[in-house]
């Protein structure tokens, strides 16, 4: 129990003759409290997740809460910090901090306009009608790639050569994850 104790001593020699000393000892509480955090440190957490804090503990001789400062976007990807703190009756303050990152690994979902497969005619015009790509973070650049390789020309086709070309839908998210989706184009000659 903190507090202020007098302890008195008495000495007395034969003749009667009595004389007393006094010590003062100070019951005092200088030691913070250990803050213990609870669950993963650090934490991880998907982009566009849930994000459910397991808060902390703490331990002292007097009974003591924890709170918790700090805030986790699970929309914005980045590393972020949970502070929890605990004070005792004397004041003494005891923290400890969770990192939480939350990360984007999760590949955008494409989505092929039209047909998976379609055919045209040997000479005849294909146009291609595209792809969608959804992804938590928002943004999606999409590329087209023919047979493998890249094509700037929007997805064309050789129409004029008969044959079957894979038509590859590639989106990429900010964090570098990439979705794919494939198209068949059969250029036939049944004139």
């Amino acid at each position: 129990t903190l507090g202020t104790y007098i302890i008195t001593y008495s000495a007395t020699d034969a003749a009667g003759n009595t004389s007393t000393a006094t010590r003062t000892v100070n019951v005092v509480d200088t030691t913070a409290p250990v803050v213990t955090v609870t669950g993963d440190n650090p934490a991880t957490v998907e982009l566009g997740g849930t994000y459910s804090d397991a808060g902390a503990t703490a331990t002292d001789l007097d009974t003591v809460t924890v709170t918790s400062a700090g805030t986790v976007d699970t929309n914005t990807v980045g590393t972020y910090t949970i502070t929890y703190t605990a004070t005792d009756a004397s004041g003494n303050v005891g923290t400890a901090t969770r990192t939480v990152n939350v990360v984007d690994t999760t590949a955008p979902v494409v989505t092929i306009i039209g047909a998976a497969t379609q055919t045209v005619e040997l000479g005849g015009t294909w146009l291609n009608p595209g792809a969608t790509a959804t992804d938590a973070s928002g943004s999606v650049s999409i590329a087209t790639k023919i047979d493998g390789v890249f094509d700037y020309n929007g997805g064309a086709v050789d129409t004029n050569t008969v044959g079957t070309y894979a038509i590859t839908y590639e989106g990429t998210d900010a964090s570098g994850n990439v979705g794919t989706a494939t198209r068949t184009v059969n250029v036939v000659d049944t004139t």
